[in-house]
C-alpha cells in the first residue's frame, strides 16, 4: 500500500483553500492537496482525480458542505469527508453527524488546528483504504469461489484427462493470477512425473520436456510424500525452507540436494505443490516478494482436490468406454464367429456328400461367397503349374481372367505358390499398400476388397491346394476367424482326400507309369553301380518312419557288406538263397523319392536296376495329376524321365484291395506283405516265420499269429463271400 493521498480542500474564501493545502501538505509529506473555491469545482476536481479525502467548509453560495457531501455519497459512499467550518455550533455539528461526515472540525486559529486536521485526515484515509481492500478481497474470493464452482463443473464434464490438466492450468493461472502453472502427470510405466499442461507468463518458460524420476527433487518428494507443501526462497539446486500448505505456517527445514539434477530446478522462487492423488501434482509459483497468500492458496488446493476428482472420474469413465468396446469387440467377433462356424458346418455337411473333387471345391467357393462377410473366394490346386483359379464364386470370369493371364506374375500366385509349399495360412492385410499387390489396386477399388486370405487345403500327407477369401476393409480378420478358417481348409482336405480315395476303391482303371531313373541319389542306383548285376526290388512295406523293402540279385552277388555301408541302409539280412538268385530283405530310411509316393499316395509295383540306372513302374490313382506327380519326383531326382504311360484295368485285385483295407489290421497287413514278398509261400521255402518275425522286429508266435488271422480272412473271402 502507498502511503501518498490527495486530499481536496473546498473553501469559498478565496486564498484560504490554498493556505489550507499548503498548511496540510507541511504537517504531512504524505498529503498532496488540491484546491476548490466552490461546489462545482469541487465536483469537477472528484471526477477527473483519485480524491482519496475532501475538506469542505459548510457555508457556501452555491451548495452547502452537507449538500455537497450527499452528491458525494452518491459516487462513494465511503470516501473520508471532513467538515472543516467556521460555524461552531452544536446544531451544526449535529447536523454533520447525522449526514454522515467522517469528522467534524472548527476552524479557529494558529497552527494547531492544522496539525490536529492532518491526523484526522491520515487516520480516515487509512481506514477507508484498508476497508476499501478488505471489501475488495471479499469480494474477489467470493468471485474466485464462483468461478472455481464453474471450473468444477467444467472439469466434472470433461472426459479426456488431458483436457482436465490442461483446464487446471488454465483456470489457476487466469482466476486465481498466478503467473506459473504446470500439471506434471505420473506415468507408472516410465515411473516418473511427466509434464503434461502449463501455463506461464512471458518472463518465465516450462520446459515440456522436463520430468521428474524418483528422488530427483521437491516436486518428486510432494508427490510420493501425498501432501500439499509451499517453499519459499527457492533457487536452483535447493530450497531454503518449506511451510506447511494448509496454512499452519511454520518454518520446517527442509534442504534440498546439494546439486540438482539436470531438469529439476524449480519453476519460481516460491512455489506451491499439490498432490493431485495417484494422478500427479499442480505446481503453482511466483517469484514475488512475499509469495502466496491465504486467498490464494486455499483456492487452488480446492482445486486440486476437484482436479483429482475429475481425474478419478475420468478414468473410471474411460475404463468403462474401454470395457464396453471391449464387450462390443468381444460380441460383435462372437457373433460373426457364430455366424462363420454355421457357414462351416453347412460346408462340412455339403463337403461329407460330395462324391467328387470338382463338387466339394464347388460347394466351398458358392457358400462363402453367398454370404455378407466376404465378397468373392476361388480355390487353386496342385493340377496346374503355376497354380491358377480351378473353382471360384461370387466374381465374375474378367477377374478369374486377369489372375491367368498375369500367370507367374499374379501376386495371387506367388500368394498360393507359397501356401502349397509351406502349408501355413498367408494374409494380405490390405491389397492397396502391400508392396507387390500394385497392380490388383484397381480391382480392389472395383470389386471392394481389401484383405486376401490363402487357406492351404492340406491332410495328414497331402496339400492339395489353396483357398482364397476375399474382405472388405483393411486387416478385416481376427485372430478366431484365421483360426476357423484354417481349421476349414484342413477340412476341405481331408474331405477331397476322402473322395479321392473312395474313387480309386470303387474303379477298375489305374494309370501305369514307366520312368527311367540315373540319378545316382537314389538308392538301387548306387547299389547296382557297385555290384555290375541287375537288382530287382520284389516289393516294399511302408512302415512309417522306416521301408522294409524285398531285393533279388544274382546269387553269387555280396550285397550285405555292401549295402551296410550305405547311411540310407539301417539294416540288411538275406531272405534266401537260390541256385540264381538271393533273396534280401533291407531297412531303409525314408527317402524323397518315397516320401513323394507316399504324399501321392502311389504304389511303386516294381523296380529294376542295372549299371546305376532303373526302370520304376508306379500304379497312379485315378485322381492323380500325372504331370504332378512326375515334376514333383524329378524335382527331387532330376535325371528322371518319363518312358511309358499305360492304362491298366483291374477287377478282383480291386476287390481284394478294397477288402483287405476295410478287414485287415496293419499287423496282419503287414505280415501277409512280409510272407508274400519274403517267399514264404514259395516252394521249397525261402523264408521262415521266424526270418519275417525278425525282419518286423516282432517274437515269432506273434507273427504266425498276425498271418493265420490275414490268412483266415483271405479264405473267408474266397469261400463265403463279403458276408462279415
Amino acid at each position: 500500500m502507498t502511503n501518498s493521498m490527495t486530499v481536496l480542500v473546498v473553501d469559498n474564501e478565496p486564498g484560504f483553500a490554498d493556505i489550507a493545502g499548503q498548511m496540510l501538505e507541511h504537517e504531512e509529506d504524505a498529503i498532496t492537496a488540491k484546491s476548490a473555491t466552490s461546489t462545482d469545482e469541487a465536483l469537477e476536481a472528484f471526477d477527473s482525480h483519485d480524491i482519496d479525502c475532501i475538506v469542505s467548509d459548510y457555508e457556501m453560495p452555491q451548495l452547502s458542505g452537507l449538500e455537497l457531501l450527499e452528491q458525494i455519497r452518491e459516487d462513494d459512499p465511503n470516501l473520508p469527508f471532513i467538515l472543516f467550518t467556521g460555524r461552531g455550533s452544536e446544531e451544526v455539528a449535529s447536523e454533520a453527524i447525522a449526514a454522515g461526515v467522517t469528522q467534524y472540525l472548527q476552524k479557529g486559529t494558529g497552527d494547531e488546528q492544522y496539525t490536529l486536521l492532518a491526523n484526522q485526515i491520515m487516520n480516515a484515509v487509512v481506514q477507508y483504504r484498508t476497508e476499501t481492500e478488505l471489501r475488495e478481497s471479499e469480494r474477489r474470493y467470493e468471485r474466485t469461489l464462483a468461478t472455481l464452482h464453474e471450473t468444477t463443473r467444467d472439469l466434472m464434464r470433461t472426459e479426456n484427462k488431458a483436457d482436465i490438466y490442461r483446464l487446471a492450468v488454465e483456470t489457476a493461472g487466469e482466476i486465481f493470477d498466478v503467473p506459473v502453472a504446470a500439471a506434471y502427470a505420473f506415468e507408472p510405466t516410465e515411473g516418473a512425473l511427466e509434464h503434461v499442461a502449463s501455463r506461464t507468463d512471458p518472463q518465465t518458460v516450462v520446459d515440456p520436456e522436463t520430468s521428474f524420476h524418483r528422488g530427483s527433487g521437491i516436486v518428486w518428494d510432494v508427490f510420493s510424500e501425498g501432501e500439499s507443501t509451499y517453499y519459499e526462497g527457492l533457487s536452483a539446486g535447493n530450497s531454503e525452507g518449506r511451510t506447511d500448505a494448509n496454512g499452519d505456517g511454520g518454518s520446517e527445514s527442509m534442504p534440498g540436494p546439494e546439486s540438482a539434477p539436470a531438469g529439476t530446478e524449480p519453476l519460481c522462487q516460491n512455489e506451491l505443490i499439490v498432490p493431485l492423488g495417484i494422478h500427479g501434482v499442480l505446481v503453482a509459483g511466483t517469484d514475488a516478494v512475499g509469495g502466496f497468500d491465504e486467498t490464494t492458496t486455499e483456492p487452488i488446493q480446492i482445486l486440486a482436490a476437484n482436479t483429482e476428482a475429475a481425474l478419478d472420474r475420468a478414468e473410471r469413465e474411460q475404463l468403462l468406454r474401454e470395457h464396453d468396446r471391449t464387450l462390443t469387440r468381444k460380441n460383435e467377433e462372437l457373433t460373426r464367429l457364430n455366424h462363420i462356424n454355421e457357414i462351416v458346418r453347412e460346408i462340412n455337411h455339403g463337403t461329407a456328400q460330395a462324391t467328387t473333387r470338382e463338387e466339394i471345391v464347388s460347394i466351398v467357393c458358392n457358400r462363402l461367397a453367398e454370404t455378407d462377410r466376404y465378397r468373392f473366394a476361388w480355390i487353386a490346386t496342385t493340377d496346374e503349374t503355376p497354380p491358377e483359379p480351378a473353382e471360384w464364386a461370387g466374381i465374375d470370369a474378367a477377374y478369374i481372367d486377369q489372375v491367368r493371364e498375369d500367370g507367374p506374375c499374379a501376386p495371387e500366385t506367388d500368394l498360393v505358390e507359397t501356401v502349397i509349399k509351406t502349408g501355413e495360412l498367408q494374409e494380405v492385410q490390405n491389397v492397396l499398400e502391400t508392396t507387390g499387390w500394385e497392380r490388383r489396386r484397381k480391382e480392389a477399388l472395383t470389386y471392394g476388397f481389401q484383405t486376401v486370405l490363402a487357406v492351404p487345403l492340406v491332410d495328414d500327407e497331402r496339400r492339395h491346394g489353396a483357398l482364397l477369401v476375399y474382405m472388405s476393409g483393411a486387416n478385416a480378420l481376427s485372430e478366431s476367424e484365421r483360426d476357423v478358417l484354417g481349421e476349414l481348409g484342413e477340412t476341405i482336405g481331408y474331405a477331397i482326400r476322402s473322395v479321392e480315395r473312395t474313387r480309386a476303391m470303387l474303379t477298375d482303371s489305374r494309370l501305369e507309369l514307366e520312368l527311367r531313373c540315373g540319378d545316382e541319389r537314389l538308392l538301387l542306383n548306387r547299389l547296382s553301380s557297385a555290384i555290375d548285376e541287375p537288382l530287382v526290388l520284389e516289393g516294399a512295406i511302408d512302415r512309417g518312419d522306416e521301408i522294409v523293402i524285398f531285393l533279388s540279385t544274382a546269387a553269387d552277388t555280396d550285397l550285405l557288406e555292401l549295402a551296410a555301408e550305405k547311411a540310407t541302409v539301417e539294416t540288411i539280412s538275406t531272405v534266401s538263397e537260390g541256385e540264381d538268385e538271393t533273396l534280401f530283405e533291407v531297412t531303409v530310411s525314408v527317402t524323397p523319392f518315397l516320401e513323394v509316393l507316399r504324399s501321392y499316395d502311389v504304389r511303386l509295383r516294381t523296380a529294376r536296376a542295372e549299371n546305376g540306372v532303373s526302370t520304376l513302374i508306379l500304379e497312379v490313382p485315378q485322381q492323380v495329376e500325372a504331370r504332378s506327380l512326375i515334376d514333383a519326383i524329378t524335382a527331387a531326382y532330376p535325371d528322371t524321365e518319363l518312358e511309358a504311360r499305360r492304362e491298366r484295368t483291374t477287377r478282383s485285385a480291386r476287390q481284394l484291395d478294397t477288402y483287405l483295407e476295410e478287414r485287415l489290421t496293419d499287423k496282419q497287413y503287414e505280415a501277409l506283405q512280409a510272407a508274400h514278398y519274403g517267399g514264404f509261400f514259395e516252394w521249397p521255402r525261402e523264408g521262415t516265420g521266424e526270418d519275417l518275425a525278425a525282419t518286423l522286429s516282432v517274437s515269432a508266435p506273434t507273427y504266425h499269429y498276425h498271418l493265420r488271422a490275414a490268412e483266415r480272412k483271405l479264405v473267408d473271402l474266397a469261400f463265403e463271400g463279403d458276408s462279415n
